[in-house]
């Protein structure tokens, strides 16, 4: 038995890095103002995947990316690390979406690149927004089964000739085992395993593969001083798709089909008022418990 997977990964912001101009006057992220990083639940989410991948031969993992020319590199860190390939969905109609648009743009790929998909994996969330809901919407918008913060894919099974998973997903106060019919859309928690180093061999492999967005402009592959690779190595080059390659309605993708809008972002540093230094006597210790329960800190 093999499996098809789909994984959803993003270049996010590095947001334990934000400046006075982290915004743009539109009111979204200025994306080139910062440094751009894998954000971290999608490698959790990615490692499930190739989990699964070292357990059913056979199993593709395909990743899908949106964002400008740089988010291709998404792709090739997931290929360093196991996946056999992806798309990077670009472009300008999908520039300022939110996670209506971005979920929409995403299931319109997924239509497109892999509709008999048996898995679709994400991270629970991006760190540049926070809001876990593109993994969700994108499960509505294909009208599959989800199960949320996830941490363990337990088994994939056959019954009956249909398949189903077992995933333990965290609650809080606990965890619970949920099952689900295939196809479905999981989202993994970073508290899920997190994923395997580069592989030397992939990376050796892999370090020049392109998606065409990443070429000069005016040049193509044929122009690249390695152009003899990109002819006799096909998996060099990377999948593109634009939003007409994908069938997209213009009115869902990007600003305009974006009902939420960001008004500022600001970092934040919380600096304590004052200091107490304490011994370890029972004097000072009990001293502390009565001010923490008077201000009501604790009890």
């Amino acid at each position: 038995m093999s499996l098809k997977i789909v994984v959803l990964a993003k270049q996010v912001p590095d947001t334990r890095n934000v400046g006075p101009d982290a915004m743009t006057p539109e009111g979204t992220v200025n994306r080139s103002a910062l440094p751009a990083i894998f954000n971290p639940e999608d490698l959790n989410a990615l490692e499930q995947a190739l989990r699964l991948k070292d357990q059913f031969p056979g199993t593709t993992v395909t990743v899908v990316t949106m964002g400008p020319g740089r988010a291709a590199e998404v792709i090739r860190e997931a290929m360093y690390r196991g996946a056999d390939g992806g798309y990077l969905l670009t472009d300008r109609a999908f520039a300022g979406a939110d996670t209506l648009a971005t979920s929409y743009a995403l299931s319109t790929a997924i239509k497109h690149v892999c509709p008999d998909a048996d898995l679709i994996i994400g991270g629970r969330q991006a760190i540049d927004g926070d809001t876990a809901q593109v993994g969700p919407q994108v499960a509505e918008k294909l009208g599959l089964n989800q199960i949320t913060y996830v941490e363990e894919i337990l088994k994939v099974d056959t019954q009956a000739g249909k398949l189903a998973i077992t995933v333990k997903r965290h609650i809080d106060g606990g965890a619970e085992t949920v099952e689900s019919s295939l196809p479905c859309v999981l989202t993994v928690n970073g508290s899920a395993a997190p994923c395997r180093p580069r592989n030397v061999k992939r990376v050796m492999k892999y370090k020049r593969c392109l998606a065409p967005m990443e070429l000069p402009q005016g040049t193509g592959f044929g122009d690249l001083p390695y152009a003899a690779e990109y002819e006799k190595k096909p998996y060099l080059k990377l999948g593109q798709l634009s939003c007409a390659d994908v069938n997209a309605d213009l009115q869902q993708c990007g600003l305009s089909g974006s009902p939420t809008k960001v008004k500022a972002v600001e970092n934040i540093v919380f600096k304590a008022k004052e200091s107490k230094v304490l011994s370890g006597s029972d004097e000072d210790v009990n001293g502390l418990i009565q001010e923490l329960l008077a201000n009501h800190t604790i009890g």
